[in-house]
């Protein structure tokens, strides 16, 4: 699969080169850092020497986070609870957020040294930093990866990783330009689903024919009225690159309902129920059926008297179900009596988690266990599903060229419009 270029918008041209050590250009830059840089000087500490339980600072990640609400809060916990990450920096439009993160940073470390930005393009221009953590909604992933993976950036970005099919692509592409390690953050695909993964790639269940994932809702449309601001926000700096709406404390909350109480619930910002799940059950699905590197070249929509549910047809023969009616969710249909050769199951590297195994990766740059390419293909399921039951007809998706097959009307469902000045 041909992947195009990608370009953002820029507030720095900090970037730093791909082929640069972490290591190394980290410690140089604690040699160099100026009082007029950071307006503070950097003392050297004894935490800084390192200990039995704490690496030296040379040979920490140095870390920071975007969007520290719900998911972005859990994520900064799981990171900044490491001996091998130094936190330094906390990102978000919420004043209430980015004060509470700065404090429990201080508090880890037990200094004033955490920086927090409403901007994420000025925490993104520090060239102190190796990795980020990105946990914004959706409307803002793709944007944020890109630039981080221009400046030198590794990422851990939350699921579901991209808002529209073209978006997938570009943050593949920006991975491979600039050699960053980007991970997705489904931790169900492999934690929660590994009991129907071992028996399949055992080949107890010989070959694969299908499999079915029960997720919704579709996204809605937010027609939510304006209300008082009773929070301090960035609101256009929340919006970004969607169309410009009135504040309601629905239309922004961080709340995991996908039943119009949150913005994961509207198409201008999510998916809906069919990629917030989906990330986690159509990932699971791939995993099982070993399809994470591939898509779907045909999408069948059914329409009848028990319900609508889809038919993902995959070139090597295997079905993904989509809400067939009477099956349960990640219902398998194996090949009776047959064995296959058993294989490996693919698993988390270094110690931790999800989050230890993209920490890993930053150290030895091998390829996350959720690397960008699966988390991509995983959402292409949920947005084909969605145009396929917005457009309420079947549809054919070429894999080279990331279009459909003869469609105009479909393709031009595969991106959408966004404010300046917030253009891929």
């Amino acid at each position: 699969m041909a992947f195009p270029g990608s370009g953002s918008i820029r507030k720095s041209q900090h970037a730093t080169s791909a082929n640069s050590g972490q290591g190394s250009s980290r410690r140089q830059f604690l040699k160099t850092a100026t009082v007029a840089t950071f307006g503070v000087p950097y003392v050297i500490s004894s935490s800084a020497l390192g200990s039995i339980d704490r690496p030296a600072a040379s040979d920490r990640i140095v870390m920071g986070g975007i969007g520290i609400g719900n998911m972005g809060r859990g994520d900064q916990e799981a990171f900044l609870g490491r001996g091998d990450i130094q936190y330094v920096a906390t990102c978000d439009v919420r004043v209430s957020n980015r004060e509470q993160s700065k404090a429990r940073i201080d508090d880890r470390y037990k200094t004033k040294d955490c920086r927090a930005y409403s901007d994420f393009r000025e925490l993104l221009a520090r060239p102190d930093l190796d990795a980020v953590h990105i946990a914004t909604p959706d409307h803002w992933h793709a944007i944020m990866v890109i630039e981080a993976c221009r400046n030198g950036k590794d990422v851990y970005c939350q699921k579901p990783e991209t808002l529209t099919l073209r978006e997938g692509p570009l943050m593949i592409a920006a991975a491979r330009r600039y050699g960053r390690v980007v991970s997705g953050g489904s931790q169900r695909v492999l934690e929660d689903y590994r009991r129907f993964v071992e028996p399949v790639w055992a080949g107890e269940l010989g070959a694969i024919k299908s499999i079915n994932v029960n997720v919704g809702p579709l996204p809605q449309l937010c027609n939510l009225g304006r209300e008082e601001m009773g929070e301090k926000i960035d609101w256009d700096m929340w919006l970004g690159p969607a169309a410009w709406a009135p504040y309601n404390s629905k239309r922004c909350s961080g709340s995991f309902s996908i039943n119009g109480d949150s913005w994961r619930s509207f198409s201008d910002y999510s998916g809906g129920g069919m990629t917030d799940w989906g990330a986690h059950h159509f990932g699971g699905a791939t995993f099982i059926c070993d399809v994470r590197s591939l898509q779907p070249t045909e999408v069948v929509y059914h329409d009848q008297a028990e319900g609508r549910w889809l038919d993902y047809l995959y070139p090597n023969g295997l079905t993904i179900h989509h809400n067939k009616p009477q099956s349960e969710n990640l219902q398998i249909v194996g090949t009776p009596g047959e064995q296959l050769p058993a294989r490996p199951v693919p698993a988390y590297r270094g110690a931790g988690g999800i989050y230890g195994d993209f920490v890993h990766c930053v150290k030895t740059r091998e390829t996350p266990f959720r690397d960008i390419e699966y988390a991509v293909n995983t959402c292409v399921l949920a947005h084909l599903g969605n145009i396929a039951y917005q457009l309420k007809r079947s549809l054919k998706w070429d894999t080279a060229s990331q279009q459909f097959l003869d469609d105009a009307e479909a393709n031009r469902l595969v991106d959408r419009g966004r404010r300046e000045p917030w253009q891929l």
